[in-house]
Order: structure tokens, then C-alpha cells, then sequence
């Protein structure tokens, strides 16, 4: 798949968050084009749903890696955990008890 000429680049970003952490969710991969493919190639084979914000990862794409989300993100981000969170429960087989 190519872009066509004057289309936006894709772009793609990881965040890694672990429940208890104290810390806000951290930047592990960012990137565009080729790299933004792999990334979200990655999150689909590791079984890892993958959340589509044209605006949050504009902003996501502008962060260092390894560094945690700024405040001003808090809520944006909250929005795809709460995601992530609902998929996997739909995901989850019925528990047989």
C-alpha cells in the first residue's frame, strides 16, 4: 500500500501501561509510513487490540520513546485503556463456574 501524494502519513503509536503502576502510561514505539505499519502489525500478532485517534497520535507521535505521557494527555489516553479494557472483556471466553 502506498500514499498518495498530499495524503497524510500514517503514523502509529504504542503505549505500555501496567495496572498498579503509579506512573502514567509510557511511550514504547512511535513512528510513520513503514515503521507505524510494523508497529500496528505487532500489536495485531501479540493479540494486542489496537485503538485509532488520528489526534491522539499526532500528539503521541511527538514524544520521546520510553517517556511517560504528559498531563495534558491523561484523559485522551484514559479514553483508550477504557477501550482496551471493554475489547478484552468482550474477547474473554464466559468463565465456567
Amino acid at each position: 500500500m502506498t500514499s498518495q501524494p498530499g495524503s497524510p502519513r500514517r503514523k502509529a503509536a504504542a503505549l505500555r501501561y501496567e495496572a498498579g503502576d503509579a506512573g502514567a502510561p509510557q511511550v514504547v514505539a512511535r513512528g510513520e509510513g513503514f515503521i507505524a505499519d510494523r508497529i500496528v502489525e505487532a500489536a495485531r500478532r501479540h493479540g494486542v487490540p489496537v485503538h485509532q485517534s488520528p489526534d491522539l497520535v499526532q500528539l503521541l507521535t511527538r514524544l520521546p520513546v520510553e517517556s511517560r505521557i504528559p498531563p495534558e494527555l491523561y484523559l485522551a489516553v484514559a479514553e483508550v485503556i477504557v477501550f482496551l479494557l471493554r475489547t478484552a472483556a468482550r474477547e474473554r471466553p464466559p468463565s465456567q463456574g
